[in-house]
Formats: structure tokens, sequence, C-alpha cells
């Protein structure tokens, strides 16, 4: 019977959802709305018309339309797109974080919904439908405006930064779940606001932050270097089936590997998405993937909708209004804002505002880890499905209202004003890095970034060997080596992995060191003293990076350190090594970074092929 049960419900909500894109279609609306309003009228909350036998098996169909949904966004997203929008759709994105949490903690506390319902509520606030903003501004063939694209950048950090998001969410739950474990039934309400805001310090929430940085980072770099080869390997038998079961292997692999290290499988699919955005082999994937994620996230949406209770939202009518209103002015004001500061001009910034006041699939997989982990009450599910119902559908509409109001606005400001305005903006445009600064500017990024990288691979072996190290001790105990040489060996292994990856950051700064000698003092200022002060510097940033490296590596060590004897003696043969095998250490990391570039720039000539008519 349960297979009976399972085509049953199968049947049913394919059915529903393909009549519901035909009619939504046809009327130009987002389809999404249509999968969750199809939901409510089959659901359990709307009788007479629920049709689902077995929920279960739904929701983990739903849980594999998040992966796809999350994996396809990461198909979209790619490292030289994120580069072009720059630092304003990234500022843009903080800002819009910061009023929309502000806002939503504070609707939380008005209507006395208790703390956690706020954060949760501010959260589900904070992110914008990547989804529905896309289709609308397709719909509207405004794509190739100057603001689509600002608003493409800013939906790609908004994704990036609601997946860590979600991930500090978790840990502040389950530092409430602890909290409130130690105290009776009566007063677990007021030691969960407690506990999460003891518990959750700055401390924390930037060590959560760091540790996440850090698997991405390693994480992206790791697999453009390993996956997109894998891939082309693949595409050499021509076979479309072999390429679709590869790519989905590595997609749920992925997710297995982020689930093992207690981080959001929807972290592990937009992450592993993004890592094969590089490959040449990203139409095909795209195209592959898409009848496949277009049924399981119709599945997705669907399920948020039989979670839909009508009653709690004729209940909670003026929050939901107020919520909307929240929504479309914070997030104008927030975005807009930026955009204007940044120079863009008040049509620009008009746009962007407009047209991200809304939220979407992330506010609802906010809304269901917060019922998941028991830490937010029921009703603030339905109210993020009205208001994302709401806001979806005047989306379109707000963004055809933005020119009008923004001629409206101009022609109503004082002439000083706009003529200050105009000021602005060329007093941005002068201040950009002209020639030799501009070229100055971008190999500082440059040498920057790749010790930054190159950091984080060590970072990332040590603090995995941290982790390890017990398992790794114990098994060397069999082999009859005490806890002491355990730790040695260890160490000695992890120093020389990483002895790679510290040449090269010494010499990355090195580097780094000669540009800023160069660039930094100019003769016309320090006279006769140019030379000496660049010497200085050259000499003085690469020591500094030495005494760095090794407080670096001593830091890391703890908990594997071998005794001081023969840490000493294990520093002097590891130097002597380094000193001895550089050569064939710089070979390797050439390899490794010349693997890392070229995989960039052949993703960046097939795209250039993909665009050609």
């Amino acid at each position: 019977m349960h297979g009976s049960d399972f085509v049953h419900d199968l049947a049913i909500v394919m059915l529903v959802a393909g009549f519901v894109t035909l009619l939504f279609h046809r009327f130009k609306q987002p389809v999404v709305l249509g999968y969750i309003l199809a939901g409510v009228f089959i659901g359990p909350h709307t009788p007479p018309f629920e049709m689902i036998n077995d929920k279960d098996t739904i929701d983990t169909m739903a849980s594999l339309g998040v992966i796809l949904l999350l994996f396809a966004l990461g198909l979209e997203f790619n490292l030289k797109k994120l580069a072009s929008v720059g630092w304003t759709a990234f500022f843009a994105v903080l800002a819009e974080i910061m009023v929309m949490m502000t806002l939503g903690y504070s609707i939380a506390m008005y209507f006395g919904w208790g703390s956690m319902n706020g954060i949760f509520l501010g959260a589900m606030l904070s992110v914008t439908s990547s989804t529905i903003i896309i289709k609308v501004i397709n719909d509207l063939k405004l794509k190739h405006e100057r603001f689509a694209q600002l608003v493409f950048g800013i939906v790609i950090f908004d994704d990036m930064l609601a997946i860590g998001m979600m991930v500090l969410l978790t840990s502040i739950a389950l530092t409430v779940e602890v909290g409130a474990a130690g105290v009776g039934a009566a007063a677990a309400v007021g030691a969960a606001g407690e506990a999460g805001a003891a518990g959750v310090g700055v401390l924390a929430v930037l060590a959560i932050l760091g540790k996440l940085m850090l698997f991405l980072t390693v994480a992206m770099v790791l697999g453009i270097i390993i996956v997109p080869r894998l891939l082309n390997y693949v595409a050499r038998y021509k076979s479309d089936e072999m390429m679709l079961v590869t790519v989905l292997g590595l997609c749920f692999g992925f997710c297995l590997i982020v689930l093992k290290l207690e981080y959001s499988v929807a972290l592990g699919a937009f992450v592993i998405g993004a890592i094969m955005a590089e490959s040449r082999q990203i139409p095909t994937i795209a195209r592959l993937i898409e009848p496949v994620r277009n049924m399981f996230s119709a599945i997705f949406f669907v399920s948020i909708g039989l979670l839909f209770e009508p009653a709690l939202l004729f209940e909670y009518a003026w929050p939901v209004v107020l919520i909307v209103l929240a929504v479309v002015f914070g997030k104008f004001f927030a975005a807009g804002s930026v955009v204007l500061i940044a120079g863009y001009g008040g049509r620009t910034a008009m746009r962007v505002g407009m047209g991200l006041s809304q939220i979407g699939e992330f506010s609802f997989i906010i809304a269901m880890l917060g019922q998941s982990l028991g830490v937010t009450d029921a009703f603030l599910y339905p109210i993020a499905v009205a208001v994302a119902a709401v806001t979806s559908l005047v989306t379109p509409y707000l963004i055809k209202l933005a020119d009008p109001l923004s001629r409206k606005a101009t022609e109503s400001m004082p002439a000083r004003v706009v003529y200050i305005g105009q000021l602005y903006s060329d007093w941005l445009q002068s201040i950009q890095p002209q020639g030799d600064r501009a070229l100055q500017v971008a190999i500082i990024r440059r040498i920057v970034l790749q010790v930054i990288v190159n950091l984080a691979f060590v970072t990332g072996a040590f603090m995995t060997a941290r982790y390890y190290a017990p398992d790794i001790i114990a098994s060397l105990a069999d082999w009859g080596v005490s806890e002491d040489g355990g730790r040695l060996t260890i160490w000695v292994l992890l120093v020389l992995l990483s002895l790679p990856f510290l040449l090269a950051a010494y010499g990355k700064l090195k580097a780094l060191s000669m540009v800023l000698a160069e660039f930094g003092v100019s003769p016309t200022f320090a006279g006769r003293y140019a030379e000496p002060v660049r010497r200085v510097i050259a000499e003085v940033i690469p020591l500094v990076a030495i005494i760095g490296f090794l407080f670096l590596i001593v830091i890391m060590s703890l908990g594997i350190l071998p005794t001081v004897g023969q840490l000493g003696l294990m520093f002097a043969i590891v130097f002597f090594l380094g000193w001895l095998l550089r050569d064939r250490f710089r070979k390797i990391h050439a390899r490794l970074q010349a693997a890392l570039f070229e995989t960039l720039s052949d993703n960046a000539d097939a795209e250039g092929e993909h665009k050609k008519p």
C-alpha cells in the first residue's frame, strides 16, 4: 500500500503543478507562487481538498528539491560574476541584512513573539528571492539594463550570505537547546533567549564565520582544480546520461561530506554548483540538470503550501501587512541608499531598491529550519508564505513604477541638490585609480588574495589534523608508537605538507613588499631618503611574515605539539628540508596554481564562445 500511496501523492502533486504552470504562465505571474497556492489547496489545512496520503514521502522529496534548487543557483554563480559587481553589491547586501534583521526583530518584539522568533523573522526578511527577481527581470526584458546586472550581483551575494546565515542560525538554535535543557519547561523559553544571547557572542559568531570562510576557500580552490578536469574527462564520451549521473553523484557526494562536517546540506549543494560553474561543460550541465531541478523544485514549493494554515493567516493579518510594508520600504531604503552612495545615480538606485523588495525560497528554508529545530512557533511559517506571496505579486509593478517615481523625485528636487548630486558622482569617478595606480591596486589585490588562499590551505590542514589527531595517535599506538611520538609524526607531516604553501606565501609577500616600497614611497615626498626607506620596507615585511608564519604554526599546533626539545629539533630539520627542497616545493605549488588559473581561463573562453550568436 505504501507504494500505491507514493504514486498517488506524486501524481497529485505533479498534476497540480503542471496545471498551475500553465495557468500562471498564461497570466504572467511567478510560477513559484502558483506552486505554493496549489499546496495550500490540496493540503491538510484546507478541507475538503486534502489529497495527500503520505506527507513524509513528499517532505523527503522536497528535501531533494532544496538540494537541487540550491545546486542550480550555484551553477549560476562564478568568480568572474562576483568580481564584476564589486563592493557595491556586497555592501548593499550587508546593509539590507542589518536593516531587515533590525526591523524583523523589532516587529517580533512589538507583537510579543519572543527573541528567537524575532531572530528568525529578521533572517527570513533579509534574503531576496533570486528565483523570482531573475524571472521578473527576464519577463520584463530588462536583463541587459545596468540596474539588472547590479541586482544579479546582489542576489549572488545574498544567496551566499543566506547560506552563512543558516549556519549561524543553526548554531544559535543549538545553543538555545543546550541552555534550555537544564531548566524546567515553564522557564525554557526565557532561558532560551538568555542562552542564545550569552552563548553566541561576537567571538563565537566570528569563529563560526571564520571556519565557514576557511571551508569555502579550500573547497572552492581544490574543487576548481579537480572537478572541471573530471567533467572534461567525462565529456569525452559524449554521453548525456554519463554526464548527468556524474554531476548528480558529485553533488550528493559533496553534500554528504558537508553534512559530516556538520554544515548545512544547502551549503554543500550551493558550493559544488559554484565549483561546476567554472567548468567548460557548464552549458551542458545546466541543460541536463534543468528538468530534474524543475521537477523536484515544484515538489518543494508545493510542500511549502502543504504546511500553510489559512486560519493562522487571518489571525495574523495585521502582522502580515506590517511585515510586507517593512520588506518593501526597508529593502528599498537599504539597497537603494548603498547604490546611490556608490554613485550609480538616483534612477538606478530606485530600480535596484524596488527590484529587491521581496522574499522567497531561502525565507521558506529558514522558516522550515526554525520549525525543525524546535525554536520558532508554528505561526511564523504561514506568515513567511503570505509575505512572500504578496511581495512576489507586487515586484513587477514596483519595478515598472521605479522610473516614474525617479523622474518625479528628480523634478521635485531643488536644482542645487541635483547639482550637488552630480558633483558627488563626478568626484567618485575622479578618485578611481587610473593608469599606474590602477595597475598597482590590481597587483596588490592579486598578491593578497594568493597569500590568503595559501594560508587557508595551511590552516585547513592543521584544523583537520587536530580534529582527527586522537584517532591517528591511537592507531599509531597499536604499532608501538608513543603518544609523544605520534604527536611528533603528525606535526612533522603537517609542516612538510604545508611548506609549499608557506614558501609560496612568503614569496608573494616579498613581491608585495617590493611593490609597496616602489609605489608607496615617492622621491617627491621622501627626497634622498626614498631609497633607504624602500629597502627597509622590502626587508621588514618578509621578516614580519616569517615571524607571523612561525606564530601561526605554533597556534594551529596546539593539541598536537611535541615536547619543547623535539619541537626545536624538528623546526631545524623542517627548515633545513624546506631550504634544500625549496625548488621542488615551488614547482609543485606552481603546477597547482597553473591548474587553477587554467581552469578559470578555460571557463572564461567557454563563456565567450557560448555567448556568440
